[in-house]
């Protein structure tokens, strides 16, 4: 059981940040264009996948973690690199509800005007990555002493 719980974990892992940075490349490629229309579809469509597949991704990585440490006989608040890992995903989850999500509506909103302000959409994606940077270095680290678990 454990190393099936482990499995599910490293697999919503690999879900989770893969979903994150295809959203960047995607945003960065309809970006390219200057298109709204396809700056709206990009910014869409991640949304979509932030609801269909990061989230989701939250919850079976803290369940299957929670649930692998136990099986594992890992104090979770005593081990140092369990411990810091979920200090950093909290933080990037809340990088990501406090300013992440609300940039890429914003985004989204500004992308279907029909008089699109190029400069305003390049502002707020300025400010989307550097939040989107935060909130995907974090669960990094995370995973970085996951796999290196370090004693903390």
């Amino acid at each position: 059981m454990y190393l099936t719980l482990k499995l599910l974990h490293v697999v919503a892992v690999i879900v989770f940040l893969g979903n994150i940075l295809t959203g960047l490349f995607w945003h960065a490629h309809a970006a390219g264009t200057r298109d709204p229309g396809h700056l709206a579809h990009a910014m869409a469509g991640i949304i979509r996948s932030d609801r269909l597949f990061t989230m989701p991704g939250v919850i079976v990585i803290i369940a299957s973690g929670i649930a692998t440490a136990i099986y594992g006989h890992l104090p979770i608040l005593r081990t140092g690199w369990i411990l810091w890992t979920l200090i950093l995903f909290g933080a990037s989850g809340l990088i990501f509800m406090l300013r992440v999500a609300p940039l890429q509506r914003r985004l989204l909103a500004l992308a279907q005007v029909p008089t699109f302000d190029e400069v305003t959409y390049r502002s707020t994606a300025l400010r989307w990555e550097l939040w989107g940077a935060a909130a995907l270095i974090t669960p990094l680290a995370g995973l970085a002493l996951m796999v290196l678990k370090p004693s903390l």
